[in-house]
């Protein structure tokens, strides 16, 4: 019996369909399309498997173009851009239906000595075992989630997120653009570097643009907010273990024109900074049936 867990690492095991051209398959996380961090860390792993020499991935950005279809596979397309004595760039093109819905773009680095420094994690911030889950959270108001939605919301998940302060998805309070949580595979994973980054890579978009309707008091499921990720950027700094406890501080400098703009730093249980991330997303309310000519 496989745990959801062995279903992400099968969602990311690509299939090679010719020489830079993988097809990968979807999974439905209840939003009536394909969740973004699926096809930023999918196309992380296409990148990768084009790059023969011992390389990890330090900079990846991607620009989501069109809404991804859950019923069709997407197809990756690999420009090898560059290989030089230190560093490989790819770019990665997400199709669908003959369409571009996704690029991405990726630099790997070797392994070389160098200068070190880095900001210290949050302080006073509860163990994640003291905490509960999300999956517990929103199980517990199972009954206020909309039938359609219920099953998948409540279904065991891969990573077990566990928010320092959690939020009413459906009544939230307005509060400052801060948030934290824990965050770490569900299981054992293999040692595989690249596994690592891209289950990363994968969680990285999970909440992070929501941060920027925390002042405004606005649900993620409010009817008239259309919401959608433009961008996402990861840098990997360090090596890290994703099946062990990570923080991810997150926060919303800036939120104007449609647009909101989000940030993150990820830092080991240890306090060693291992990623950042940065996100710009549309945050567009629309006008609802209610509402007066």
């Amino acid at each position: 019996m496989t745990t959801p867990l062995d279903d992400l690492l099968a969602l990311l095991d690509l299939e090679p369909l010719e020489v830079n051209i993988y097809r990968g398959r979807n999974r439905d996380l209840g939003t009536g399309r394909v969740f973004g961090g699926q096809v930023f860390a999918q196309a992380l792993v296409a990148a990768r498997r084009t790059v023969e020499e011992a390389r990890e991935a330090h900079s990846v950005r991607g620009d989501f173009i069109l809404p991804g279809d859950l019923a069709a596979p997407i197809v990756y397309f690999v420009d090898r851009l560059r290989d030089g004595a230190s560093f490989a760039t790819r770019r990665v093109t997400a199709i669908q239906h003959g369409r571009a819905i996704f690029n991405l773009s990726a630099s790997f680095h070797k392994q070389e000595d160098g200068l070190t420094h880095q900001s210290d994690m949050p302080t006073d911030v509860p163990a994640p075992e003291s905490i509960p889950s999300e999956l517990s959270l929103i199980r517990a108001i199972a009954d206020r989630i909309p039938e359609r939605y219920r099953a998948t919301w409540t279904q065991d998940r891969p990573i077990d997120i566990r928010p320092v302060a959690p939020i009413d998805p459906f009544r939230p309070d307005r509060r400052a653009p801060q948030r934290m949580l824990w965050l770490r595979a569900e299981g054992r994973m293999p040692d595989e570097p690249l596994l690592h980054q891209a289950v990363l890579a994968y969680t990285s978009d999970y909440s992070l643009l929501t941060t920027a309707l925390l002042p405004h008091g606005v649900s993620f499921r409010a009817p008239e907010l259309q919401l959608a990720s433009l961008d996402h950027s990861l840098w990997l700094h360090r090596p890290f273990r994703v099946d062990e406890w990570m923080l991810y501080v997150m926060d919303s400098p800036t939120a104007h024109g449609a647009r909101g703009f989000t940030r993150g730093a990820i830092y080991a249980q240890d306090g060693t900074l291992v990623a950042s991330v940065a996100q710009e997303g549309l945050l567009r309310l629309r006008p609802t049936t209610d509402s007066p000519p």
